[in-house]
């Protein structure tokens, strides 16, 4: 499908299901340290992703010979490819587009000090062909950023560099600079910077960007926000938070597209209510299930949990969440509160993407064979068609070697026979009442894997900020790691 700094993308189809996806190899032999760190800056980096603007890492499979990412397959081509085919965007997309980008940056600069480093239109993919949901991808030159101390290695492609990073020190501030350059070339189909590369390096270092006719045509409020961005002071350059404040994004005319529009319902209400009311056991069962929704499942549920994003982080406080739920629902300031902890499986005091994606799935995804059979998958580690007490290990975690375990496969094995058949697993995941006789089980086994992970942190693999995904994703979805 194309290849990049780190590697080159294949498509492939999963042998079960019949999905495509898009899988980027890194062959291992000989490798160095350098690059190993930077392979393993990548995965942690690309792990901890959970929006609906960022491409999703399905799984990652490892070996002696190379490394595998599997990533959702972004049928619907590049950013890029649409500029070639438009020539250049209306005002009205540009904006939708640009708010779906901000969107991406938001949450990696505000949640996780993530700074990308290589934003460009090749880097923003469309979701399917006939849609313009817009996602970003390619984590190869993030870094996550010690806000102490300014970044130095110049890297990205140079037509989207900013100065500073060209005189090698800088913020996440360089971000917003290439969001800049992509926005320019939206409203009038050119770049801002070309030509030799040093007259590019030194237009770029100077902020002196190409005005030609095109330029003048746009409105005030555009060329407004692009003067903002790809400006060289980097004090008055917009943030993606301040940019998702400017008039050009807050006044366009299609506000109802992405998320806006959406509300948060009675329906939605009482699938919270009904998660929070389940044992943590089917919670971790509904979680895997969460990670194992197609693209079209998910389409359902995204724009209620940009909704309730009101601050527009990628994440759902306590505050934003207790503010939706009490404009239009009469719950105690308790129950708004339990349910919300019921939702946080990471204990971070935020519920993030696919936290929600679970609370909602029994009640708003209908729960086909294909989607029972990928999350049965996930908890069958050993591949053997059932689910054993070494497979609960594997997904709950060893502090359990004995008795609890065995409890915990009991309670489900109903015909007595020392595994949890997928027939089983299929009673257990749609009665929203299964699981409430080994809730105690089910719930010290999952609390004791979220209290040893705070108390002995790995040391490799996921870092401590990305604790929300060490049980279900780090657990679920990585092989060979």
């Amino acid at each position: 499908m194309g290849s990049g700094y780190n590697g080159s993308v294949y498509k492939a189809v999963a042998k079960e299901g019949g999905h495509t996806f898009a899988v980027k190899d890194f062959k291992l032999r000989n490798i160095n340290k350098e690059k190993m760190e930077e392979l393993e800056g990548e995965c942690e980096i690309f792990l901890s992703m959970d929006h609906p603007h960022v491409a999703r890492l399905v799984d990652v499979y490892q070996n002696d010979e190379k490394l595998s990412l599997v990533m959702e397959c972004m049928e619907g081509g590049e950013l890029f490819d649409r500029v070639l085919a438009r020539k250049k965007f209306s005002e009205k997309d540009c904006a939708d587009a640009t708010y779906q980008m901000l969107l991406a940056l938001n949450y990696i600069h505000a949640t996780y000090n993530i700074v990308h480093r290589d934003i460009k239109l090749e880097n923003f993919l469309y979701e399917k062909k006939d849609t313009d949901h817009l996602k970003l991808i390619d984590f190869g030159f993030s870094k996550i950023w010690d806000q102490h101390h300014k970044m130095k290695m110049s890297c990205g492609t140079l037509a989207y560099v900013a100065p500073e990073v060209l005189q090698k020190s800088y913020t996440d501030k360089c971000d917003m600079w290439s969001l800049g350059v992509v926005v320019f070339i939206l409203l009038v189909g050119y770049m801002p910077f070309s030509g030799a590369e040093d007259a590019q390096m030194r237009n770029i270092k100077q902020g002196k960007f190409l005005v030609k006719p095109a330029f003048n045509k746009i409105s005030e409020a555009a060329n407004d926000f692009v003067r903002k961005l790809i400006v060289v002071d980097v004090n008055a350059r917009l943030s993606a938070e301040d940019a998702l404040k400017h008039a050009f994004i807050t006044t366009r005319s299609d506000l109802s597209k992405h998320a806006e529009g959406a509300e948060v319902d009675s329906e939605i209400v009482n699938s919270l209510q009904q998660y929070a009311q389940s044992s943590k056991f089917r919670r971790a069962v509904l979680n895997g299930m969460a990670w194992s929704l197609t693209c079209e499942e998910r389409t359902i549920l995204r724009d209620s949990f940009l909704a309730m994003d009101k601050e527009k982080t990628g994440v759902i406080t306590l505050a934003e969440f207790k503010s939706c739920i009490d404009e239009k629902f009469d719950l105690d300031d308790a129950e708004v509160k339990s349910i919300f902890e019921s939702i946080d499986s990471g204990n971070t005091d935020l519920i993030h993407y696919t936290e929600f994606l679970a609370a909602m799935v029994a009640t708003r995804v209908q729960m086909n064979d294909e989607l029972l059979k990928a999350t049965f998958r996930r908890f069958d580690t050993g591949k053997t068609g059932d689910i054993t007490i070494e497979d609960l290990r594997a997904v709950l975690g060893d502090t359990y070697e004995g008795e609890h375990v065995e409890d915990l496969l009991k309670q489900a094995d109903a015909n007595g026979d020392g595994k949890i058949s997928y027939q089983e697993f299929i009673e257990f995941a749609k009665d929203p009442e299964a699981g409430h006789h080994v809730a105690s089980v089910g719930e010290k086994i999952i609390d004791s894997e979220m209290k040893k992970q705070a108390a002995d942190p790995p040391t490799h693999g996921h870092s401590d900020i990305f604790k929300p995904f060490k049980v279900f994703k780090s657990k679920l979805g990585v092989h060979g790691v």
